[in-house]
């Protein structure tokens, strides 16, 4: 039997991964094949982060002292994964001004 720290260690681990990738995924968005290998990365660790908290639950351990949370958080990870699979790339979904568009007219004037 895996021992509930163990498990603990791997949900953290799986979660740190995804959140690190997750920050600087436009940083590997300059090329598209790291892009894909990232979002493939990051779909993957949290399916795991997923599936390790639904295993601490069933195990009786606590997340970050709760036991209520590690199920409704595994269903926040899936969630993520679906989200870290759509490739936005080219298509300006802020519908707002950036301030490369607000420089170029201030010139443009």
């Amino acid at each position: 039997m895996v021992e509930v720290e163990f498990i603990s260690i791997l949900v953290q681990a799986f979660c740190g991964i995804s959140a690190v990738l997750f920050m600087f995924v436009a940083t590997f968005s300059r090329s598209e094949r790291a892009e894909l290998l990232v979002q493939n990365i990051i779909f993957t660790t949290l399916l795991l982060a997923a599936a390790s908290l639904w295993w601490l639950s069933l195990a009786g351990g606590s997340f970050w002292g709760s036991n209520y949370l590690p199920r409704p958080l595994s269903i926040g990870c899936i969630g993520l994964a679906v989200a870290a699979r759509m490739n936005i790339k080219g298509q300006n979904v802020s519908f707002g001004a950036n301030p490369h568009s607000i420089g170029r007219s201030v010139e443009e004037e």
